[in-house]
């Protein structure tokens, strides 16, 4: 992504990772009333797991980094809470069933940070964009 439009590129793979982030926590979201039999996992909430792109120069580290991507998509704990619903189909003898452990404050948080910062890639992406379509003016 180096080069005279390195900067269109670098606001890509930003755009590309938050949505990554926000798709994850969408799915956090949607999930977070998922009841499981207490002998199964509860749902595991996806968190991601962002990594700059260092810039290279002669095949060596070095220069201006080069954006970020997906390292990783971690995974919480399949362990979830145990609670008391003798109603649900899935409910053991005692009346037992495993939900997932997500924080709703934390998923909504994480979602604006990824929203803004997504949203923050999609402006520099247009100035750089709009920066190029004047220069290519010059010339006429």
């Amino acid at each position: 992504m180096s080069g005279l439009f390195g900067s269109l590129g670098v606001a890509y793979s930003g755009m590309d990772t938050y949505k990554t982030w926000i798709d994850a926590t969408a799915d956090n979201v949607a999930n977070v009333n998922t009841v499981r039999r207490t002998s199964e996992t509860a749902f595991q909430a996806k968190y991601v797991v962002a990594q700059s792109v260092p810039g290279t120069r002669g095949g060596v580290r070095a220069g201006i980094g080069q954006g970020t991507s997906v390292a990783d998509i971690a995974l919480s704990s399949g362990n979830g809470v145990v609670v008391y619903d003798p109603s649900s189909p899935l409910a053991d003898a005692q009346g037992m069933v495993r939900r997932p452990d997500v924080d709703m404050s934390e998923q909504m948080t994480n979602l604006i940070i990824a929203q803004r910062a997504y949203q923050a890639n999609v402006t520099v992406f247009e100035r750089a964009r709009d920066a190029y379509a004047e220069a290519l003016q010059i010339g006429k």
